[in-house]
């Protein structure tokens, strides 16, 4: 894939939304605001939010939300995920097609509640004043679109109703908007491929991450809000098959081989050395105890949750000091008689 045009495109997005959620902040949060008068308690979750962040991490936060959900957007139009444009239009066309259909008086009924249709139709009719209209109905249509794809994806379209909406930037539909850009940078081709998302975020995050590491030459430490951009890092998806193929796949063959697997798995190594087993038993006295598996680089069996306070008061780390086997658990009954077995890696 090429990543040229996605590299500069993230980047420039990130700096470009930081300024325009900046800038709606700063309009939000004026004494006289519309915001303050038709969306007070959003306003104040926007206070509480900043009294306990920082307008910075609120700014940072807002501008990533924005870019993630609307790279996400643009490539469900373009998969044909939506069934109408929401950030894409039709061919031949400039403005979003769920835009185009509401000034035809088309709106989508299950996508968009009735409040929010009848000032949408309002606007787009001249018959409530706005320096904007087009704008202000197109924000509307979006919001709405996220949040009847908040059942489906909730981990990525959380409802919008508090300060994430008054903060969306204002300059959606023009040439030189964040939209225009977006839809540039992520073309049909590029959206073929998924990992078209998975570079997105890496080189959203990239100038921040070299900030961070710069900071480190000068002995500072990372913050904890700036831990993601130092550790989360996009993975390929040869590197990941690299990964299963060589980890996994190597003990899947060991265990149960199957004609024909290694030859799909061009990376894997030979298995140059024959399957030994043994095992151990360890009981767990106490009901309602999960484990899970050892750490092959620290040889652990660490108990992952407890359903009690006593019982998580009582969790240890038990130390294997076998250096070369990879235990598997499974679990015998409800009373946890778990059973530990070590897989010897040649």
């Amino acid at each position: 894939m090429e990543t040229t045009k996605l590299r500069r495109f993230a980047q420039y997005a990130r700096r470009t939304l930081l300024e325009l959620v900046e800038t709606r902040l700063q309009l939000v949060m004026q004494t006289e605001s519309v915001a303050r008068r038709e969306n007070a308690d959003a306003v104040k979750k926007l206070e509480e939010a900043i009294k306990q962040s920082g307008q910075e991490q609120v700014i940072e936060r807002v501008a990533y939300t924005w870019f993630n959900r609307f790279c996400a957007l643009r490539f469900m139009d373009v998969s044909r995920y939506t069934r109408i444009g929401v950030v894409s239009p039709t061919e031949g066309q400039f403005q979003p097609e769920i835009l185009a259909e509401a000034k035809m008086g088309h709106i989508d009924e299950d996508m968009v509640a009735d409040k929010a249709r009848q000032k949408i139709s309002a606007l787009l009719a001249g018959r409530v004043p706005s320096h904007d209209p087009q704008g202000e109905a197109y924000r509307l249509l979006v919001v709405a679109a996220c949040n009847a794809w908040h059942k489906a994806m909730p981990f990525l379209f959380e409802r919008i109703n508090d300060y994430t909406e008054l903060l969306m930037p204002d300059d959606l539909l023009s040439g030189n908007s964040i939209l225009a850009y977006t839809r540039e940078a992520m073309t049909p081709d590029a959206c073929q491929d998924v990992e078209v998302i998975g570079w997105l975020y890496q080189f959203y995050i990239s100038e921040k991450k070299d900030a961070v590491f710069e900071g480190l030459k000068k002995n500072q430490k990372i913050t904890p809000e700036n831990i993601p951009a130092a550790t989360q890092l996009f993975t390929p998806h040869w590197i990941v098959r690299y990964l299963v193929e060589n980890a996994l796949g190597r003990l899947w063959l060991l265990n149960r081989p199957v004609p024909g697997w290694r030859r799909k798995w061009s990376t894997t190594f030979p298995l140059s050395s024959p399957k030994r087993t043994f095992s151990r038993s360890v009981v767990l006295k106490k009901s309602g105890f999960a484990t899970r598996p050892a750490d092959p680089a620290t040889c652990s069996l660490t108990p992952s949750t407890c359903c009690t306070p006593s019982t998580r008061k009582r969790a240890t780390t038990r130390r294997i000091s076998r250096k070369r086997f990879l235990p598997t658990i499974s679990m015998a009954s409800s009373w946890t008689n778990v059973r530990v077995s070590w897989l010897h890696l040649p």
